[in-house]
Parts: C-alpha cells; sequence; structure tokens
C-alpha cells in the first residue's frame, strides 16, 4: 500500500471577491508540481460562491466534471437546453464529451453557497456531451458509503465515462468502516467533508484527505461526526 497525505491548510487558495475558492490539485493561477493530480482525478476545488454571482457561461471538452453542492443552491445552464437547480443530497455529473458550454450560478440573493467541483479524465474520448443530475436519500449514507457515481448505467448511480466511483457516508464517532476497491488497480482519494478520521495512522481532520493506492481495501476509525468522500479512479 502507498499513501499521500494532503492537508486542508496546504491547499492552493484563490479569493476573487464572489468566489473563495480552495484547490486541492493544481488550477488556474496555482501551480505545485506535486500536485497536480492524484491518477486520473484532476481537479478538487472546495468553492464558496457570493449570492447572485457564479461562474458565467464557458466551455469545457473531454473532462467529466462531477459537482456536489454542500450549502446552498446551485442553478446550472448548458448549451444542450438543460436548466436546473441543484441543492445538498443531489449530485450534477457531466460529460463534456467533444465539447459544450455552462453556467453555473448561485441561486440565491442573499446567502452564499458552497460546493465541490471534482473534474475525472474520460476513458472515451470525444463522445457526445451529456448531463445528469440525481437525488440521493440521507439515510443512503447514514454510516455506510453510499456510491452515487459509478461506471454503469442504471437508477441507483449516476454514470461516469471512466472506471470511477464516487462514494459519500456520514458516520457516527467511534465507529469503525473499511472501503474495498470496487475496480481493480484503482487507487482512492479519501477526502474528509467533515469530522475526524484515522487512516493508516494518519489523523485526518475538516478538509483533509489521503490518497491510497496498491491496496485492496483500507479502513477508517471515525474519531468525530464525520461526512466522509472517497473518490476512487485509475492511476494511470
Amino acid at each position: 500500500m502507498k499513501t499521500i497525505i494532503h492537508k486542508s491548510a496546504d491547499r492552493g487558495h484563490a479569493n476573487h471577491g464572489w468566489l473563495n475558492a480552495k484547490h486541492s490539485f493544481s488550477f488556474a493561477s496555482y501551480h505545485d508540481p506535486n500536485k497536480v493530480h492524484f491518477g486520473l482525478l484532476r481537479v478538487l476545488n472546495d468553492d464558496i460562491v457570493a449570492p447572485g454571482t457564479g461562474f458565467g457561461m464557458h466551455p469545457h471538452d473531454n473532462m467529466e466534471i462531477v459537482t456536489i453542492p454542500l450549502q446552498g443552491t446551485l442553478e446550472h445552464r448548458d448549451s444542450m437546453g438543460n436548466i436546473g437547480t441543484i441543492k445538498p443530497n443531489e449530485i450534477q455529473a457531466m460529460s463534456a464529451g467533444s465539447g459544450l458550454m455552462h453556467s453555473e450560478y448561485n441561486h440565491s440573493k442573499t446567502e452564499p453557497i458552497n460546493l465541490l467541483q471534482i473534474w475525472v479524465f474520460p476513458k472515451e474520448r470525444n463522445i457526445e456531451p451529456r448531463y445528469e443530475q440525481k437525488i440521493f436519500s440521507e439515510n443512503d449514507k447514514l454510516n455506510k458509503f453510499k456510491t452515487i457515481v459509478a461506471p454503469v448505467k442504471s437508477e441507483e448511480v449516476m454514470w461516469i465515462n471512466q472506471d470511477a466511483y464516487f462514494s459519500i457516508g456520514k458516520f457516527k464517532e467511534d465507529t469503525t468502516q473499511s472501503y474495498s476497491i470496487q475496480h481493480k488497480g484503482n487507487g482512492a482519494y479519501v477526502f474528509v467533508i467533515e469530522g475526524e478520521t484515522l487512516i493508516e495512522n494518519q489523523i485526518l481532520e475538516k478538509r483533509d484527505a489521503i490518497g491510497i493506492w496498491e491496496t485492496t481495501n483500507f479502513e477508517l476509525k471515525i474519531k468525530a461526526n464525520s461526512e466522509i468522500l472517497i473518490i476512487e479512479v485509475p492511476m494511470n
């Protein structure tokens, strides 16, 4: 087993006024040659967007983009004609494929929104762009990991054009949880949204992360009530 620790305080930071962003990996003006990606996970941005502002219409291609709202309501529009909003316990997934335009705005005029935006390199390039959003029950992730994104098309998960899996769980303190790699050769990037957990003798607190690879499973010892996201991706 191999591991790498990324502490919350060591993330890149950009404050644009309307956007306060923390970057787990090199992004825009933030560049760290030791933090360009984890396997095929390219971007994990922790964004706080001011009321009534957001990302104007802009292009993407050949990237799998997953957005997870943590607080507030996000308004989405794209060149495929999709218009809607997503809230906590909802997930948005896009295959940018051969190319699309989209915008993401804070739907509220009074409250900020906090969201995670995650990019994964695609398995197949130049596919037809697609958009999907789905609501997941809060109960589905209580004291267990619920897979929310997977390379299969079903009613239970969001499809991704890569051999990648996103799982999320909310755990009570003083519990133990195991995670098994779902695709041979994948690694897991464990991101602590809230709380505190012990993984491989490393204490991880809010917004800390650990990358784990060359193993088939690992154990998490929950030290405080926690919400944890695991992004499992091919390592090459």
